[in-house]
This record gives C-alpha cells, structure tokens and sequence, in this order.
C-alpha cells in the first residue's frame, strides 16, 4: 500500500448495468430489505487492546490473522517515515520521551495483552525483511508467513510464532512476471488452505494473478489470472464504472481467501471486485461492490464466518470506510457496519479483516488509522440499519 494520501468521495450508491462479459456478467449485488433479514452484528470493544507496552507505537497497521488459540497477530510498518517521518515526539529517538515504534509483528492474547513481539531487518540474517510489510498468515502449526509490497519484495517469508526464520519463497529482488514459477512481485496477502497443505498468495500489487505453493517445502503449484486467463502483464486493465471489468486482474490483488467447499474468493481491489473460482482456477461467478469507488477501490479483504458452511462474507472497504456484511451464496450486501472516523467502531482505511473461534470480528487500518480494532459478535439478529450501522456499545443496532 503507497502512502498516498485517501482521495475519499462522497456516499457511493449507483446501479451497475448487467453487462455481458465473456463467461459471465457482472451484478452489482443488491442490498437485502429491512424486512425478515437476519444477519450477525457486532459491538466494538473500545478497551481492545490494552495499551502497548515499552513506550511502543503502531504505524500502518497493514494485516491481521488469528491462530488455533485465538491469539491475534498483526503486522504494522514500523520505520519512521510510516509516522509522518515524526521526529517532534521522539519516534527517531532525543527529542521526547514519546514514542519507539513497536516490532512490526505483535502477537495478542484473546484479552488483548501483548505476549510477543518480533520482525524487521538483522544485520546478516539469512532473509531479507520486506520493504514494505503487508500481510500476515498463521498456519495451524504456528508458522508466520509474511508478504510485502515494497520494491524488491518478489518472496514470502515464513518463521516460527517466535520470529525463528525459517524459510522465503521466492526470489527477493526481482520485477513483475505473472507468469513466473520462481519469484513474485510484491505479495499482498497469504492464505492457507489446511486441507490440501496448499499456501494461497493475492500476488499481488505488481503481478496480475494468484499464485499457489505447497506450506511444507514452499514449491510452486499452480497459478492463474482473471476469470482464470493466462496472466498478461501488457494489458490494458482500465477500470470504468458502468462498463465491464478488463479481463485481467486490474490489481492490486488484494485478497486470495480459499473456502471449506472448495472455492477461491478473490479482491481485485482496483475493480471494485470479487472473483470467485474453483481451486483449480476454474472461473465461477464474480461480483461488484460500490462500482463507482475509484481511486482504491472496494474490495479490499474478506474473512469468512466461523460456522462450518461459512454463511456470511465480511469485505474491508478501506476506500468507503466500512465493513460489509455478505450473505455468501447470494453474495448480497445484507447491511455495512462502521463509518468514518477516528473513534472506536469507526474507520480511517480498513486494511484487512479476520475472525475468530467465537465469531468476533478483528480490523486493521492502514495509514493515519494506525491501528487493530475488535468487533464483539453478538449474535444474529435482524437488519434494522442497512448502511453503516452503529457499534459503540451504547446503539441500539
């Protein structure tokens, strides 16, 4: 993620044609009625987490998984210039008691304690740390991997829950090729798919394609493109509102997240949207969020429900600055959560989204954000409030 700043317009609520595209059409998803809708709602809990130790700071807070135990990690940019290049309160240290930048991996108990933290670039070590962190992974066995999106982050970077390097996949140092079985270019996002032993990689912001390895040795597998093409690097991928989406991934690949039934669910972020496939690659169906969201686009992340079917669909809009709440066979809007703001349960670019064992909700935000939030599940219950429904505790939802 460039640290540009947010070029955020107003509500966006326009119609998108049904338009023929090759395998399929596009469909704006519809936003359920009031009436007889159910779906789960979430409070915000203000005092998750508690303060960080050490005099510590978080700078863009830019990925967030839970593990088996439901601990949290995230990883964050820690260097100086990812806090306005702040040297007035001491983040590059003599002028002020206030503040050092935390290790750019945190891990939190289900409390919200800091039990760990780790990462960033040693002197001889035998890994390259990215650029630009982005992205974080939990495999069930504790490994952490890691992404970037910084120049020269073309590999994936896997250690133990403490920081004990273990491996990198892929070629550091290499440009875009979406078509090459050896490196990446610029990761945005790991998931891993425990069944098959297969690690899913939304590669990314550079290249056009998701891409797939074996967790145990880190090999190549398999890779593919838009509605399943053959990656091309030299296409036109412009994106306009109301006409169909290019062909190939517009980018950045922003999300590659595999279902229990056998499906991929894919951000293209620049297009305003999901792709869904087979993990083959095979196309399935693809949906339009907020289709006249430029800039950075809607279709940021998504974290699925923990119930076995995984019903619902939670997608970041870092552009918007709200959660969507997805019914996910239908891949209907049932109500969005959130606005923007600087408050508990409001947003400053929400980057990446994550559940757990017992269905609450975890968001980070990226640039003047800063930080990870929790979202208290409470429950299914009726949609009284369709767009951008309240989660401080005191609202009535």
């Amino acid at each position: 993620m460039r640290k540009s700043k947010l070029f955020v317009g107003a509500a966006l609520v326009v119609a998108l044609v049904a338009l023929g595209v090759g395998q399929s059409k596009i469909q704006e998803p519809s936003i359920a009625q009031n009436s007889g809708v159910m779906a789960p709602h979430f409070l915000v809990d203000p005092y998750w987490p508690k303060p960080l130790p050490n005099n510590w700071a978080m700078g863009n807070t830019i990925g967030v998984d839970v593990d088996e135990r439901d601990h949290v990690f995230i990883v964050h940019r820690n260097d100086a210039s990812q806090f306005g290049g702040n040297t007035e309160i001491g983040l590059q240290g003599g002028v002020s008691e206030c503040c050092t930048p935390a290790p750019p991996i945190i891990e939190f108990d289900p409390e919200g304690n800091v039990v760990n933290a780790w990462g960033g670039p040693v002197e001889g070590a035998p890994y390259v740390w990215p650029a630009s962190n982005h992205g974080i992974e939990v495999a069930p066995n504790g490994d952490v991997w890691i992404g970037g999106n910084g120049g020269g982050d073309s590999h994936v970077l896997v250690f133990s829950r403490d920081g004990e390097y273990i491996r990198t996949i892929g070629v550091q140092g290499e440009g875009r090729d979406s078509n090459s079985q050896t490196h990446f270019a610029r990761v945005a996002e790991i998931a891993i798919d425990v069944e098959a032993n297969e690690a899913y990689f939304a590669d990314g912001y550079q290249n056009r394609r998701v891409a797939v390895v074996d967790v145990a040795t880190g090999a190549f597998k398999r890779y593919w493109g838009a509605y399943g093409n053959t990656p091309d690097d030299t296409a036109d991928v412009t994106y306009v509102p109301g006409q169909a989406g290019p062909q190939q991934f517009r980018g950045p690949v922003h999300c590659a997240e595999p279902s229990n039934d056998g499906l991929v669910y894919v951000c293209d972020r620049g297009a305003d949207r999901v792709q869904v496939f087979r993990k083959d690659g095979t196309y399935v169906r693809e949906v339009v969020y907020n289709p006249a969201t430029l800039n950075q686009g809607s279709t940021w992340d998504i974290a699925f429900s923990r119930d076995e079917e995984q019903k619902y669909i939670y997608l970041a809009d870092g552009q918007n600055f709200k959660i969507s709440v997805i019914d996910r066979e239908s891949m209907d809007v049932l109500y969005t959560f959130g606005q923007g703001g600087r408050q508990p349960g409001t947003f400053y670019a929400p980057h990446s989204i994550a559940t757990d064992s017992a269905g609450n909700v975890y968001t980070t935000e990226t640039y003047e954000g800063s930080r990870v939030q929790k979202f208290v599940n409470q429950g299914i219950r009726a949609v009284t409030v369709r767009n951008n429904a309240p989660t401080w505790p005191a609202s009535e939802l």
